[in-house]
C-alpha cells in the first residue's frame, strides 16, 4: 500500500512520464523530417534586418558583429543595426569600428532596457524579415539561410534557431551544453506541435507584419522574448523552429551568474504565463494551452517538491543508520549483492524509467545539435548535478513571484 507521503511524488512522476512519452511519440512520428536538407537557394531572397541590442558587452560585441558580417546571405538584402543601450564600458567604441561597412548602422541611446533597444532598430528598418542577436552570441555562417528557408511557408510568422553553448570548458559550462542541447530537441518538438512558448533573443526572426499588427516588444518582466511569443500564440500566429540554424551563446561560468540568469528566466516565465493565463488549459490554443504551458508550470513545482522529498528521505536514512551504529556499534561484514534485496517499489521503478527517457532525450538533443548521439561528459554532469542545483533557482524564482520581488538582468 502506498503511503500518503508518496502519493504526491507518484503524481509528479506519472505526469513527467506522460509528457516525456508524448515527446517521444512526436519524435518518432517526425524523425525523417529532422534530417538536414541541402540548401539549394531561393528564387527571391527576402530583405533581412538583424538588430543587435548592446549593454556593457564590450568584450563580446566585436565577435558578434564579425559573425554577422560572415553570414552567407546576399549583402544587398542584409542590414545590421547595432544599438548601444547606454553602456558604461567600451561597447560603443567597439561598435563604431564596424560603422564603415555599408550595411551596418550604429545607434546610441540612453539606457532603457533591451526591449527599447530592439524597438529602436525595428523603427529604423523596412526589411521584410526582422531578427535579433544578443551581443554575447555568435552565429554559424549558414544560420540565416536555414532560418529564411522556413519563411517560404507563408503560414509561419516567426522562426527560432538552435541555441548552443559557446566553447564550454568548466563543469558548469559543460552541464549547460547538455541542457541547451536538450532544449534544441524540446524546441523542435514544440515547433512540430505548434507550441513554442519563447522566441529567444539569440537569432529569432519575425515577419515585419507581426510587429505592424501586434506592436513592438515590452518590458515583460525582463523576459520580452517569452511575452512576445505568448502574444503571438494568443493571436494564433505560427512559430517555427530551424534546428539546423546554429547560434552560440556565452554561458555563465559561475554558479552566481547562472543562478541570477535562471531566476530571471523562471520568474519571467511565471509572470508572463500569469498575464496570459486565459490560454492555460484552453483547447483553443492547442498543445500550447493544453500541454506545454501547464506541464512547464508543473515541472517547476515538482522539481522543488521532489528535491525536498529526496533530501528528507536521505536525511531520514542517515539518521536511522546513525541510530543503529549508536546502538550496536560500527561493523563492516562481508558485502555481497543480492537481487532479492533490490528496491522494487513503484516510485523507484518509475523514477528509473523517467531517468532513462531523459537520457535518451539528451542523446537525441546532442545528435540534433552536434550530429552525434554519443554519451559524453556534459551529459554525465547534467544527470549527476542538474537535479540538485536547478531547484535552488526554481525556489528563488517562486519566492520572488510570491513576494513580488522583481528579477534584474545582472
Amino acid at each position: 500500500m502506498i503511503e500518503i507521503s508518496h502519493i504526491i511524488p507518484h503524481i509528479f512522476i506519472f505526469l513527467a512520464l506522460y509528457f516525456q512519452i508524448f515527446l517521444l511519440v512526436t519524435f518518432f512520428e517526425n524523425k525523417e523530417k529532422l534530417k538536414k536538407e541541402t540548401f539549394i537557394g531561393l528564387a527571391d531572397y527576402p530583405s533581412v534586418a538583424i538588430i543587435v541590442p548592446c549593454w556593457n558587452e564590450g568584450k563580446t560585441v566585436a565577435g558578434t558583429m564579425r559573425s554577422l558580417l560572415e553570414l552567407e546571405y546576399p549583402k544587398e538584402k542584409l542590414s545590421i543595426i547595432a544599438v548601444d543601450d547606454g553602456s558604461t564600458d567600451e561597447t560603443f567604441e567597439v561598435m563604431r569600428t564596424f560603422a564603415h561597412h555599408p550595411h551596418v548602422t550604429i545607434f546610441k541611446k540612453t539606457n532603457g532596457g533591451k526591449h527599447t533597444a530592439v524597438n529602436l532598430g525595428i523603427e529604423h528598418t523596412n526589411a521584410e524579415i526582422i531578427g535579433c542577436l544578443d551581443a554575447d552570441s555568435f552565429v554559424a555562417p549558414d544560420a540565416l539561410l536555414e532560418i529564411v528557408k522556413l519563411f517560404t511557408d507563408k503560414t509561419i510568422m516567426a522562426v527560432t534557431p538552435a541555441v548552443k553553448v559557446y566553447k564550454p570548458q568548466t563543469v558548469l559550462e559543460l552541464l549547460q551544453r547538455a541542457e541547451y542541447n536538450m532544449g534544441i530537441f524540446l524546441r523542435k518538438m514544440f515547433g512540430i506541435m505548434d507550441a513554442i512558448q519563447v522566441t529567444p533573443g539569440p537569432f529569432s526572426f519575425f515577419r515585419k507584419k507581426v510587429f505592424d499588427e501586434l506592436g513592438e516588444f515590452r518590458e515583460a518582466h525582463n523576459t520580452e522574448d517569452m511575452e512576445f511569443a505568448l502574444r503571438m500564440q494568443s493571436k494564433h500566429y505560427k512559430i517555427g523552429n530551424a534546428h539546423t540554424a546554429h547560434v552560440y551563446t556565452v554561458a555563465p561560468n559561475t554558479f552566481r551568474g547562472l543562478h541570477k540568469q535562471r531566476v530571471r528566466w523562471v520568474y519571467g516565465f511565471l509572470k508572463n504565463v500569469s498575464d496570459y493565463r486565459f490560454m492555460l488549459l484552453n483547447k483553443d490554443y492547442g498543445h500550447l494551452g493544453a500541454l506545454t504551458l501547464p506541464f512547464a508550470i508543473i515541472s517547476i513545482f515538482s522539481a522543488i517538491y521532489m528535491f525536498l522529498f529526496v533530501v528528507v528521505r536521505v536525511a531520514s536514512m542517515i539518521s536511522e543508520q546513525l541510530a543503529k551504529i549508536n546502538a550496536v556499534g560500527f561493523h563492516i561484514g562481508n558485502i555481497e549483492f543480492n537481487w532479492f534485496y533490490a528496491n522494487t517499489k513503484s516510485l523507484v521503478i518509475l523514477s528509473v524509467i523517467g531517468l532513462g527517457i531523459t537520457f535518451f532525450i539528451l542523446l537525441q538533443g546532442k545528435k540534433l545539435s552536434e550530429g552525434t548521439g554519443k554519451f559524453s561528459r556534459d551529459i554525465f554532469y547534467f544527470l549527476l548535478l542538474y537535479g540538485f542545483i536547478a531547484p535552488i533557482w526554481l525556489s528563488r524564482a517562486v519566492y520572488n513571484v510570491i513576494t513580488s520581488k522583481k528579477s534584474s538582468w545582472r
